[in-house]
């Protein structure tokens, strides 16, 4: 029996997912069992230079979770906390690697749920994935390197 969306646990994971990487796709995969649906946000940002760009990041994203039905993909711009109420999201998912992740995240949880009402939900990255940044990535395709263990099956950049 399916709930109506406003009972619903809907969580929005943002991110820039240039590219996309098996920490992400660990947080996700953990997070399906926590809520009814995970709206994936591939966020823009008009100071931000990509790598990629908005069409094959969510090409990437989509590609990764491909038939999955608890999950969407959408862009945005602007204030997350802004998209989480427009898709009626009551949570924002977040994946904290160390210590400096956390510090940064809470600032940023702290005032999402000061503005909104919108509670950040973190997990833990997996031990396997928490040394593994789009930053990293980025660095290793740019320079030619070998990133497939780094990143989902069958993606080539």
């Amino acid at each position: 029996m399916k709930r109506k969306d406003k009972l619903m646990k809907i969580a929005v994971f943002p991110g820039s997912f240039d590219p996309i990487t098996l920490g992400h796709l660990d947080i996700v995969n953990r997070g399906i069992n926590l809520f009814d649906k995970i709206i994936i946000g591939v966020g823009t940002n008009s100071e931000k230079k990509y790598m990629f760009s908005i069409a094959k990041r969510i090409e990437f994203v989509e590609k990764t979770f491909l038939g999955i039905e608890s999950i969407e993909i959408e862009s945005f711009e602007g204030l997350t906390i802004d998209f989480c109420q427009k898709k009626n999201a009551g949570f924002i998912l977040r994946g904290v690697r160390n210590p400096g992740d956390f510090e940064f995240e809470k600032t940023i949880a702290l005032t999402n749920r000061k503005l909104s009402g919108i509670e950040t939900v973190f997990l833990l990255t997996s031990p396997n994935t928490s040394y593994i940044s789009s930053s990293i990535v980025r660095e290793i395709i740019a320079n030619k390197g070998n990133y497939k263990h780094l990143v989902p099956k069958d993606l080539v950049f």
